[in-house]
């Protein structure tokens, strides 16, 4: 390989770094109390959700699919746990209910596309509408706060950490694990790269997607209960565009949008962290609140690009040269 290429090759395997260093640095420059213990802490807490839910968007991504409706799993299941605990329903029969809802649209989304044959972009633009509409029918479109059981569970520490972090950490771990040491993370790459080649080799491409859909859904579910103990409230918005924001911090974390690539550790950790630093360091250098989403669809745009890049180049070495004589 030659030294230019060599160069590119080690410039896009580690973007995501670079990102996050380049951030940090700057809203370090811009405020001394970002780069402080406290503050890291804040932000690796505040990011625990929405890697818990990149986590899930990583295996539909990876099986060359998307999911569009996880953050309107997040609202109904938000939804369903605020409607039994102001009925004095426990609280651990609320987080069942929770997860069991993302389980059971994860599983649907997975029959829509694997028995009606719909693409995955479709299917799940349908659930995640449905979704919403139910969420916004339970709620009556109104805040609902919750009893302090979810913030005690929010708040909580163990062995010094605080549960977020841990939940999230366990949930990376694990689907790291599955990815890299199982057959089933294996099917999963072979599905992605090419479905028809797959379903040759004899991998059951139909079960390997039923399975990354409902694991979509029930860790979008954990990800809004690890949110909910850190506001209290289900607003009529909770969980709007999380989806966006999955996919990008997938992405982020080099997992490609056309499937086949990517991985968990240390990706979705990246990702989700140098989103959550760029809204809290925003939030410290009181930065206009307009200037938010437009600083996260920048991210998100520039990750989108490194990923096409990356598969071009990628494309270039499998290419082989043909000489003709």
């Amino acid at each position: 390989m030659k030294a230019s290429a060599r160069l590119s090759a080690i410039t896009f395997d580690y973007s995501s770094w670079t990102m996050l260093i380049l951030v940090w640095g700057l809203f370090a420059m811009i405020s001394d109390q970002f780069f402080t213990w406290n503050n890291l802490l804040n932000v690796a807490v505040q990011s625990s959700s929405i890697a818990i839910v990149a986590t899930g968007m990583t295996f539909v991504l990876l099986a060359g699919g998307v999911d569009l409706s996880v953050g309107a799993v997040m609202f109904l299941s938000a939804a369903t746990a605020g409607k039994l605990a102001t009925a004095n329903v426990p609280f651990g029969w609320c987080v069942l209910a929770m997860l069991g809802v993302g389980l059971c649209i994860g599983m649907i989304n997975a029959n829509i596309v694997t028995r009606l044959g719909v693409v995955t972009f479709v299917a799940t633009l349908g659930t995640m509408y449905v979704g919403r509409g139910v969420g916004l029918w339970i709620t009556e479109t109104r805040a609902t706060p919750l009893p302090q059981s979810f913030l005690n569970f929010g708040s909580h520490r163990f062995l010094g950490l605080p549960l977020p972090i841990l939940l999230a950490a366990a949930v990376i771990g694990v689907s790291q694990i599955i990815l890299s040491y199982s057959s089933i993370g294996r099917h999963l790459i072979a599905l992605g790269h090419d479905r028809h080649a797959a379903e040759k080799a004899g991998i059951a491409t139909d079960r390997i997607l039923r399975w990354v859909f409902a694991i979509a859904g029930l860790l979008a579910s954990l990800g809004a209960l690890v949110s909910l103990g850190q506001i209290g409230t289900v607003s009529p918005t909770f969980g709007e565009n999380r989806e966006f924001s999955a996919i990008a911090v997938a992405v982020i974390g080099g997992t490609s949008l056309f499937g086949g690539k990517g991985s968990i550790f240390p990706g979705v950790v990246i990702g989700a962290l140098l989103l959550q630093s760029v809204e809290s360091g925003l939030v410290m250098a009181n930065a206009d609140p307009y200037l938010y989403p437009i600083a996260i669809s920048m991210i998100i745009f520039a990750a989108v690009l490194l990923d096409g890049v990356r598969n071009s180049i990628l494309a270039h070495r499998r290419r082989r040269p043909i000489f003709i004589g």
